[in-house]
């Protein structure tokens, strides 16, 4: 120690300069990232909850006594017009399947599909 007393705001040194704004430089395209990510997969469990909803509207709807094309066309109305639709009965129940591709801008590279099932039991007349 100099034993010289520093009083006041420290002065950067000519070195110091400009490293706060390299640090922002060099995080900023990682938070983007981060964020186009977590965008992303807000919208595929959006699109996830939508397909479901599908499946069970096209349930309700054969739980009522409605023929395929009205399932079909509710399942449609909600899911997409993209969506695979499947509606298969087995004896006393009967199962609506939808399966989709999503397109999620961040994920273009990963092929994504969706599929939601909802099992009913027509209504006894």
């Amino acid at each position: 120690m100099t034993g010289v007393e520093r009083t006041g705001p420290r002065v950067a040194q000519p070195k110091e300069s400009g490293a706060v704004t390299a640090e922002v430089a060099v995080a900023l395209p990682a938070v983007v990232v981060l964020l186009a990510v977590v965008l992303g997969a807000a919208a595929l469990g959006l699109s996830q909850l939508r397909i479901e909803e599908a499946a069970r509207a096209g349930a309700r709807e054969i739980m009522r006594g409605e023929s395929s094309d009205v399932v079909e066309g509710t399942v449609r109305r909600i899911a997409g017009e993209q969506a695979d639709i499947a509606v298969q009965s087995n004896g006393s129940t009967s199962t609506v399947t939808v399966n989709t591709a999503v397109d999620v801008p961040v994920l273009e590279l990963l092929d994504v599909s969706l599929s939601a099932r909802a099992v009913a039991l027509p209504e006894q007349e």
